[in-house]
């Protein structure tokens, strides 16, 4: 009995695989005949009209953002029923310059001619030769003057329309990258949706092209969106040869172009580079491509190095330091075989080389290679974090303006009122957790998935999304210090958040962590990915889209007649060779509206510029005629310029005013408890000077004045009377 039972046995057992077996071979036919019944052209065609689809969605959406903006530019200045003088005085500060140069360009006989011009310019600033091309980054205005001359669109439109169009068209670029790249990380194109409405709705958070176009950050990060594209496209997993060879060649070119258009460039790819690393730490197998980046990189700044004129800054910027010491360390081959104690101390070694060896570097290249961009920063950064205090009016007009101050409340509430805040901030613990849990898997040897499914559950096992995690972290750090760094930060988390709302691995993750058991956690998280977007959307178009229509609807107005009149006054009664003295932001509309020569400009990485407008700024200080007079015939100055703005200004933060820095940079303020005014021997110059008494009206003669501006022409021949 005892036998018949273990052969029974015996017999179920053997039963058992056969009846799995032929479970699965079941399977496999219904699984053959599914795809059977689908013939291969269906399937060509089903991922063609996918793509295609996207790509259409991916093009409108910058096409309608270059409509939205051309729109509303013409809706809040009146563009197209203005003179040419009052379009040019639109342009602000350094943006005036910006444009001026183009203007030049345009005017010069020939390319060659005016580039000479721009290399060697002393048309612009007296008693001094600049390199316009060098010190301003003007690659972008050479190029929109060659492609305004070569396309013949001088006999269609007009210079400026040609030059605005163009930023334009580069922000509508900037959002089709960005829709493709959170397309790219989702596999769905609802996400790139989600993106363009997220960048639209907070528009005054992800863009400053509203308020200045021609800013180099205007040109240059649409560029580098279309690298970031690119670069999440080559860290995907199981990618064929040729999409990640085509994802290679984008990215280079697209870091070269950003590199040139940019003279900041440099510290924003340290940032990536930073970026790559941990992700080189946390990911192995994309260690090789990693360190293909990293040749990009040298590449891109040996080009700008010699497209800037052998620009210093990039010899000692912090991403040659690191990208080298990294590429060395790579070199060195400091590996070992895996488990063993010589592997363990190639890890520590290598762990203590990436730390140090990227500063050493840096302070060998600063020892060698002449520079000062670097230490204007690093003394900025000093007063910035408290770690030095200084009476420099430079410095600490910088720090007040609102671009280097901290965010406020209401650039978290506008975030927070879009719903992008709660759902970044969603995304990104469940990325990060997934993240920890693949480290620690790791670290235990437990062994890499090489494909991960749906049903695995594992976002934070995909590089594109570890990298891009990352990467928002330290964007998001600088910008919690340093408010115009959102502008680079926000568009990347509108890009991850929407990445995150539709992608059903997201939700899948989260789903496994709370294990559903009433509903299929994979029909769930499908479910998810369209709905939750799905309900953002509808309450964007109930909210937020009814808002849009308004702003381009609502007639907006901007009329300055005050400066107007003074750049016509100036045009018509100033002589050619005249000087003007004055406030940069003033000499910058002076330059491009009336082409005189002007003493200072807008521009703060040349020290003997900086020296400039702080000694011209001194005419709203507590200093004698006597000395304005003598600061501003250094400069060769004809006219003086006092902004009744800036004379009388009532500034929201507390000694930001510029006569406030002025009295401090010049000891007429003791900073003590209950900040005591130590009282000057002169009255404030800029006050002094309007009421025409002697020795004022020995040094300078009024000769036009209306509510905002008063000009003086600076007397050559001196008359002291009574």
């Amino acid at each position: 009995m005892a036998e018949a039972e273990g052969s029974l046995a015996e017999m179920r057992q053997r039963k058992k695989p056969k009846n799995s077996e032929s479970q699965e071979i079941a399977k496999e036919k219904i699984n053959n005949t599914s795809v059977s019944g689908r013939s291969p052209k269906y399937v060509l065609f089903q991922r063609f009209a996918k793509i295609f689809i996207g790509c259409l969605a991916a093009v409108t959406s910058g096409m309608m953002h270059v409509f939205y903006l051309s729109a509303y530019h013409e809706r809040k200045f009146w563009f197209s029923n203005r003179q040419e003088l009052e379009r040019e005085i639109t342009f602000q500060g350094d943006s005036a310059i910006y444009y001026s140069y183009y203007k030049d360009l345009l005017k010069a006989p020939s390319f060659e001619r005016g580039i000479y011009e721009l290399t060697h310019n002393n048309k612009t600033v007296s008693l001094k030769t600049i390199n316009a091309v060098q010190q301003m980054s003007l690659y972008p205005e050479l190029i929109a003057s060659v492609l305004y001359q070569a396309t013949g669109s001088n006999e269609v439109i007009e210079p400026v329309y040609f030059y605005i169009g163009l930023v334009f068209g580069l922000q509508g670029i900037y959002v089709t990258a960005l829709f493709a790249t959170s397309w790219l990380m989702s596999g769905t194109w609802l996400a790139g949706m989600l993106t363009v409405a997220w960048f639209l709705i907070n528009r005054v958070d992800t863009t400053r092209i509203e308020y200045s176009i021609p800013l180099r950050e205007n040109w240059a990060l649409p560029y580098f969106a279309c690298q970031v594209a690119a670069l999440t496209g080559y860290l995907k997993r199981n990618l064929n040869t040729y999409a990640e060879r085509f994802c290679y060649l984008l990215m280079s070119a697209w870091t070269y172009t950003f590199m040139v258009m940019w003279e900041y460039s440099h510290y924003i790819l340290f940032i990536q580079a930073l970026s790559l690393l941990l992700l080189d730490i946390f990911s192995v197998e994309q260690s090789n491509k990693v360190h293909e980046v990293y040749k990009i990189y040298i590449f891109s700044l040996f080009l700008g190095y010699l497209l800037q004129f052998e620009n210093p800054a990039l010899l000692v910027s912090p991403l040659l330091s690191l990208v080298g010491a990294l590429m060395l360390i790579k070199c060195l081959q400091l590996n070992g075989k895996k488990g063993t104690f010589v592997a363990k101390v190639m890890k520590v070694i290598k762990f203590y080389l990436v730390c140090t060896l990227p500063v050493t570097l840096n302070v060998i290249m600063k020892m060698f290679v002449p520079h000062k961009e670097n230490e204007h920063m690093l003394k900025f950064l000093e007063v910035k974090f408290g770690l030095n205090m200084t009476k420099n009016f430079t410095l600490n007009w910088l720090l007040c303006q609102e671009s280097f101050q901290a965010p406020s409340q209401d650039f978290f509430l506008r975030l927070t009122q879009s719903s992008l805040l709660p759902f970044y901030i969603l995304v990104l613990i469940i990325c990060l957790i997934s993240m920890t849990q693949v480290i620690f898997r790791r670290i235990s040897g437990k062994s890499q998935k090489e494909t991960v499914t749906l049903e695995d559950g594992q976002i934070g096992e995909k590089p594109e999304v570890i990298y891009h995690v990352i990467h928002t972290l330290l964007l998001g750090c600088l910008a919690m210090v340093i408010e115009g760094l959102k502008f680079i930060w926000t568009p990347y988390v509108c890009m991850l958040a929407a990445f995150g709302v539709c992608s059903p691995e997201l939700w899948m993750t989260l789903l496994k962590w709370l294990r559903l058991k009433t509903v299929h956690p994979v029909l769930l998280a499908l479910i998810l990915s369209m709905a939750v977007p799905t309900i953002i959307g509808l309450s964007f178009w109930k909210e937020f889209f009814p808002r849009l229509i308004t702003e381009l609807t609502e007639l907006q107005e901007f009329y300055d007649p005050d400066t107007v009149e003074l750049m016509t006054w100036i045009k018509r009664q100033a002589p050619v060779a005249a000087v003007f003295a004055g406030s940069p932001q003033l000499m910058g509309a002076i330059k491009l509206c009336t082409g005189w020569m002007v003493t200072s400009l807008p521009l703060y990485s040349d020290d003997d510029l900086l020296k400039r407008n702080e000694n011209i700024y001194q005419i709203y200080s507590k200093r004698s005629a006597e000395d304005i007079y003598k600061i501003l015939t250094s400069y060769k100055a004809n006219y003086l310029i006092v902004e009744d703005a800036i004379c009388n200004e009532v500034g929201t933060m507390r000694g930001c005013r510029v006569k406030d820095l002025l009295d401090v940079a010049n000891g007429h303020v003791v900073c003590e408890e209950g900040d005591r005014l130590t009282h000057s021997k002169y009255g404030r110059f800029c006050h002094e000077v309007k009421i025409n008494y002697s020795p004022y009206v020995n040094y300078f003669t009024r000769v036009y004045w209306n509510r905002s501006y008063f000009v003086y022409k600076i007397n050559t021949v001196i008359s002291f009377q009574s």
